[in-house]
């Protein structure tokens, strides 16, 4: 999912989600004097947030911020948000990284320190800001890139022995250097939904270039009660110009002010310089209450340089920066359009190819014991279970691919599991799961592994629906490596214009490469020079979710939570792309007194758990 600029977010806050209200924290990060690990610059820093499971203890990636580069002192845009109980001990890790390529693969990048807390020590602190020395305690070399790895406390003490093996001191990490510090700022969020959308200009900045005039770009910062400052959002970089135009960008309200209309915002003018010692030009003040006024005299700032203006009596200023414009409308979320009737569609499409073995032996990924459900019955059961809420009717089209059908073996990449060319919904996950096993009872497993038309398939429906009113989710289940790449990311990219989303479960112990690719978190997907317009496909490997503990409620309960976090951004993303306004609510029917107690079932509960 693509999240936002500035943010790394769960979900909207749901009062439907739980019995129990959760105050949401935003959580900043910013760092001081970080290990340089680069040989001609300094670092480029990556901070990962981690928490851990409450069963388990089980440490489990929250987030990630942006990469700023060439810098020792980072101070992160994206935060983190995340759910506050006052009577748990939440256990929070945080990773820092030097970035060395595209990769999202944390081994291939040099790890800079660590730092463990609880969200209560962070809440609890002076002002809700801890600040903790970063650690290179125990570590491990990556098998494959030998790069250390960071160390990780199960709470057991077992970080504390490996400490006294390896001879490695917590507090040092590496002798004779210092692994910097990380300053975390905890600020409780406001419910406000608004989000405002804004545009500037500035006029005859300062000259910092001396071959040509200015980069600039401006910072914005909220004040906190403390009197200190926490950044919200960067605009982009203007190239050689002292009289930009800034693209316009939207941000929350809560995260310019939180819900504070008079608090103080400040804006920071700089001239960006390629190694990361960006120039002061000058800065301003203004407050949520004064943008809201527009365009105006008003909304015409003095850039000031205080430096400059101690120095010198005639100084007027470095420059001006005037909004040009200003709108604030309520953001809608993943609930006001399934209130509003929206329906999710969904399919599910499992590979059939010969790489699964023979479903009559034991070693086969199909094979169907009297005991226990084979993989992918797991996988579409975790999923389909959770999201057939969604769907009123129930009805859910299920295909196979890579299989050879009766009666005169022909491969196809597009069969119904329950043999109806016509027709292939089934009623509910159990009337998918017997589709399933009459299917491996009558076709033959073949090959090659194709994504591209089950992808059309479920595209080509969503392309018949287009007001809003449905939003389709493609599950697949496989086991192997992709055999037409090249056609299905062109149908990916197609379909990233329609309302729909694709999940890919990758089950057995094969590498699934391609599919990290295709699913865009870190490198949006293209086909023929074009780019998809949204991030909709998330993969997983199945393996990942094994309990070695035989507990398959628990796991399989976080593999849904997994795939399914970044469906409601993906449908929002798609309805503000395509101006679509949920629909009010349908007004609850007037009931009469009941007659019967037939005649007045009770209420299902609403199932809002994604």
């Amino acid at each position: 999912m693509e999240q936002p600029e500035d943010m790394a977010s769960l979900s909207e806050f749901d009062s439907l989600a739980g019995s129990i209200p959760a105050t949401k924290v935003e959580i900043t990060v910013s760092c001081r004097n970080l290990l340089d690990k680069d040989m001609f610059s300094k670092s480029d820093p990556l901070c990962v947030m981690y928490t851990q499971g409450m069963e388990n203890k089980q440490w489990r990636e929250f987030g990630r911020t942006e990469v700023i580069d060439n810098t020792l002192n980072p101070d992160f845009v994206r935060k983190f948000i995340v759910d506050y109980f006052f009577e748990e001990k939440q256990n929070l890790r945080f990773d820092l990284y030097d970035v060395d390529s595209k990769s999202p693969d944390l081994s291939k990048h040099d790890f800079l320190g660590q730092a463990f807390c609880t969200l209560g020590e962070i809440v609890g602190s002076s002002g809700s800001r801890l600040q903790k020395p970063l650690t290179i305690g125990a570590f491990s070399l990556n098998s494959r890139t030998g790069k250390p790895m960071p160390a990780v406390s199960n709470g057991s003490g077992l970080w504390m022995e490996r400490l006294r093996t390896t001879g490695l001191e917590a507090s040092g990490g590496v002798p004779g250097k210092k692994c910097g510090t990380i300053i975390l700022s905890a600020e409780e969020l406001s419910n406000c939904r608004d989000v405002a959308t804004m545009q500037f200009c500035a006029n005859k900045l300062d000259k910092k270039d001396f071959f040509g005039k200015s980069d600039p770009f401006l910072v914005f910062y909220r004040s906190n009660e403390d009197g200190t400052f926490t950044i919200c959002h960067k605009t982009e970089v203007m190239k050689n110009t002292l009289n930009p135009v800034w693209q316009t960008f939207s941000i929350p309200v809560r995260a310019l002010c939180n819900g504070d209309y008079d608090r103080t915002i400040k804006v920071e003018v700089y001239d960006w310089d390629r190694d990361g010692s960006h120039d002061f030009i000058g800065e301003f003040t203004t407050s949520y209450r004064e943008l809201a006024r527009g365009q105006s005299q008003f909304n015409i700032y003095e850039v000031v340089n205080p430096k400059k203006k101690m120095k010198k009596k005639k100084y007027v200023n470095s420059g001006t920066v005037t909004l040009l414009s200003f709108a604030v409308e309520s953001e809608c979320t993943f609930l006001d359009y399934i209130k509003g009737g929206t329906q999710i569609n969904f399919t599910v499409a499992i590979d059939f190819t010969a790489s699964n073995g023979n479903p009559s032996q034991s070693t086969s990924l199909h094979y169907m014991s009297p005991y226990q459900l084979n993989a992918y019955a797991l996988a579409l059961t975790a999923v389909g279970e959770v999201i057939q809420h969604y769907d009123s009717d129930k009805m859910f089209p299920a295909l196979g691919f890579g299989a050879k059908l009766p009666p005169d073996g022909r491969v196809s990449h597009e069969f119904p599991l329950n043999g109806n060319q016509e027709n292939p919904s089934c009623c509910g996950i159990d009337g998918i799961l017997e589709a399933y096993h009459h299917s491996l009872r009558t076709v033959q497993l073949y090959g090659p592994t194709n994504f591209a038309p089950v992808v059309t398939h479920v595209a080509r429906n969503a392309a018949a629906v287009q007001d809003g009113s449905q939003y389709s989710v493609l599950l697949i289940i496989t086991d192997g490596v992709i055999s037409d790449m090249a056609q299905t990311k062109e149908a990916i990219v197609n379909a990233a214009k329609l309302p729909m989303s694709i999940i890919i479960i990758g089950v057995g112990q094969a590498e699934f490469d391609a599919m990290v690719e295709l699913d865009g978190d870190d490198v949006r997907i293209s086909s023929r020079g074009k780019l998809a317009e949204r991030d909709i496909v998330q993969f997983v490997p199945f393996r990942d979710y094994v309990d070695r503990t035989g507990n398959h409620v628990l796991s399989m309960a976080r593999l849904a939570r997994d795939v399914l976090a970044e469906i409601p951004d993906q449908l929002v993303s798609y309805m503000k792309a395509q101006g679509i306004r949920p629909q009010p609510p349908p007004a609850a029917p007037e009931r009469s007194p009941p007659q019967s107690p037939a005649r007045t079932p009770p209420a299902s509960p609403l199932h809002t758990h994604i």
